[in-house]
């Protein structure tokens, strides 16, 4: 199994879109990227603590590769708005891909580049080596699942779905 940490605005949405994904065995929602040891949602949500809201996602690289990751990373957020993702804005929306290993780095890199070819602005998104991952309470965890009716998820992560369905339809789980 491999992991990788992605920030793309607010994690329930990639939360709710990677748990499709066939080869991704987990999810975790939670914060990275800032000073502040433990940090709590009450702290990140201030803006302040210089973390992003992220998702650790881990998956079997024989039947999911890490670039294929990174290509749906490009399509369910826009790479290309600093500190903002629609209506949420600050620094914990960021676009952001943490890094474990010199390959995964590589592998970043040459997505990103490739992904540029797709957007008129420049993308962004910050990519640099994972120092610490913190994860989210756990009502942060797989949320849309939990709450499908709320207003936030009939609104943002519903659109991101079916965008993802759309796009990716043979790379998703099968429903049995």
């Amino acid at each position: 199994m491999e992991t990788i940490v992605l920030g793309g605005g607010c994690f329930w949405c990639l939360d709710a879109a990677y748990r499709e994904v066939a080869g991704v065995t987990e999810v975790v929602s939670g914060y990275a990227g800032g000073q502040t040891d433990s940090p709590s949602y009450e702290q990140v949500a201030t803006g302040r603590t210089g973390h992003a809201e992220v998702v650790r996602v881990t998956f079997d690289p024989a039947v999911l590769s890490l670039a294929d990751v990174f290509d749906i990373f490009w399509v369910l957020h826009d790479p290309t708005t600093p500190n903002r993702q629609g209506h949420d804005v600050g620094p914990q929306y960021r676009s952001m891909i943490l890094y474990a290993s010199e390959a995964q780095l590589q592998i970043a890199e040459a997505s990103r580049a490739q992904a540029q070819t797709a957007w008129t602005h420049p993308i962004v998104t910050e990519i640099k080596p994972l120092e610490r991952f913190w994860r989210a309470e756990e009502y942060h965890q797989n949320y849309f699942q939990h709450h499908p009716e709320q207003a936030y998820c009939q609104i943002v992560i519903n659109p991101k779905l079916e965008k993802l369905r759309a796009t990716f339809r043979d790379r998703l789980k099968t429903k049995d």
